[in-house]
């Protein structure tokens, strides 16, 4: 062999950290997840202080009235590969939600209807990506499969790997642990980190009537502003006469 022929060691794939999988059986109660569920997920990112929720560039492929919520089966592919998507499926719980790092990368797709199909036949709840899709009229046609992502492309990922499933990701800039509940309608996609969740559903309810209560008064038109004065006035501002 003639020196410098071999092939570099750094392009080796190794095991460890980058190449790796586990099963989470750490998962929020199924009564949790079906009461955050009922939420809108605005209602859910206010009482989050508004920390935990996904930039608007994941946003609803599919249509507007499919709600997803479930927790976090998440994966973390190279820019461009899928492989450790397809494994997912084999380590997925049914009500999953698989929620995919792709670095934001707008390379390729990352699923496509195939893996969707897969994905619903084993009871996966839906999927949110920090990159792209494809076969977005065939992932249409399943009717009731909500896919969350960038956008959309024709070209397909390679196979290849390196990834990681059920370890943490970062997906439109929230840090995603597996078994965070995931909470995504119209408005985008809200993420409820598992140790808050039961303590969260519980101030949402407690809040709920109240909240319903003012939102049918503003829509019969009954309602005050006197609370922005009494913030203009609580940080000093102070009202000048009217123009002449």
């Amino acid at each position: 062999m003639q020196p410098g022929s071999a092939r570099p060691q750094s392009a080796e794939m190794t095991p460890g950290p980058g190449f790796r999988y586990r099963r989470n059986t750490r998962v929020p109660s199924g009564d949790v997840v079906r009461r955050l569920g009922g939420f809108p997920a605005a209602d859910v990112s206010d009482m989050m202080n508004r920390l935990y929720t996904m930039n608007q560039s994941i946003k609803p492929l599919t249509p507007r009235g499919l709600r997803l919520v479930g927790p976090a089966c998440t994966i973390k592919v190279f820019p461009g590969d899928n492989l450790m998507v397809h494994k997912s499926l084999d380590l997925a719980n049914p009500g999953d939600v698989l929620v995919i790092d792709a670095s934001s990368s707008v390379m390729t797709a990352v699923i496509g209807d195939l893996v969707s199909t897969k994905a619903r036949h084993r009871g996966i709840a839906g999927v949110v990506v920090d990159g792209l899709v494809r076969d977005l009229d065939g992932i249409l046609a399943l009717g009731d499969f909500p896919v969350f992502a960038r956008g959309t492309t024709p070209l397909g990922p390679l196979h290849r790997g390196p990834g990681e499933v059920n370890y943490p990701v970062s997906v439109g800039g929230i840090v995603v642990n597996p078994g965070d509940v995931i909470v995504g309608d119209a408005d985008g996609v809200v993420v409820v980190p598992q140790g808050s969740a039961e303590s969260l559903v519980e101030r949402l309810d407690a809040r709920a009537a109240g909240a319903a209560g003012y939102q049918s008064a503003v829509a019969r038109g009954e309602f005050s502003n006197a609370w922005v004065d009494d913030m203009l006035t609580g940080n000093g501002l102070e009202s000048e006469p009217d123009l002449g």
